[in-house]
């Protein structure tokens, strides 16, 4: 089985360059399953029902979200559909739900959102025990689980990698938009990448405009971050192969298209 995993997606020009990616390879690569982070797909800030109908009907099987979850008001609306979550540690009694479980080739496969602490200015629960949780929940119920972990910190996600090694099948970090080179399987295991990286405009300070970024650290004042129009477009992600006998991982690897 392979699994597609798509990094944060940035405005109207990351989701087109996604759902070309994704056409691609399910053709060229036989991918079975496809996840895709989309906090950032509407402006930079949240999703809108388009947006998240768009990319459904374009192949993406689970919508992955972090801590723009909430930056449009369509989100309230597309939290009941079983295709998208939001990070499981937000606070109890939030709408939505932070993880879920598929089928695919006869698997059950269970995909979990987690949103770090470590300066990410968002009041949520730990993830550690959240994750923790989850997993003890499910672990009789779910043939593969993978764990989008939204982060800032990198020792935060390489600690939770090896915290949930053995746990789950695989742990991939979103948020920083910067694909790590670190990409592994654990000695128990998991598959690990610290960070998967964005799709959007290549010429970008983290998918925004060069200029508008540049202002706000030299001048320190504040400047309206805007997506960048750079029309050249990359796809940063990973493809996990695991073997459909006993759902271990096989290989991940990284994708820059």
């Amino acid at each position: 089985m392979n699994i597609l995993i798509i990094g944060d997606i940035v405005g109207e020009i990351g989701v087109k360059k996604a759902k070309d990616v994704i056409a691609q390879m399910r053709r060229n690569q036989k991918i079975d399953f496809v996840i895709a982070n989309a906090e950032n797909s509407a402006e930079g800030m949240g999703i809108t029902a388009n947006i998240y109908k768009d990319l459904i009907s374009n192949g993406v099987n689970v919508i992955t979200m972090g801590n723009h979850t909430w930056g449009k008001k369509d989100i309230f609306s597309l939290l009941d559909n079983e295709d998208i979550i939001r990070p499981a540690n937000y606070p109890k009694g939030v709408c939505g739900k932070g993880y879920n479980i598929y089928e695919c080739k006869g698997k059950k496969i269970a995909v979990i959102n987690l949103i770090g602490r470590v300066d990410m200015n968002v009041l949520s629960e730990n993830p550690f025990l959240v994750a923790e949780e989850i997993i003890e929940k499910i672990e009789d119920k779910a043939d593969i689980i993978i764990v989008d972990f939204h982060a800032e910190a990198t020792a935060e996600k390489i600690a939770m990698g090896y915290f949930l090694d053995g746990k789950v099948t695989c742990l991939y970090g979103t948020h920083t938009h910067v694909q790590t080179a670190d990409e592994t399987i654990l000695e128990n295991g998991t598959a690990y990448i610290t960070d998967i990286g964005m799709t959007g405009p290549k010429k970008s300070v983290i998918g925004m405009d060069v200029s508008a970024s540049i202002k706000r650290f030299v001048t320190t004042l504040p400047e309206r971050y805007r997506i960048s129009v750079d029309k050249n477009t990359i796809c940063n992600g990973c493809v996990i192969k695991i073997n459909e006998d006993n759902c271990k991982v096989l290989e991940i690897n990284r994708i820059n298209m």
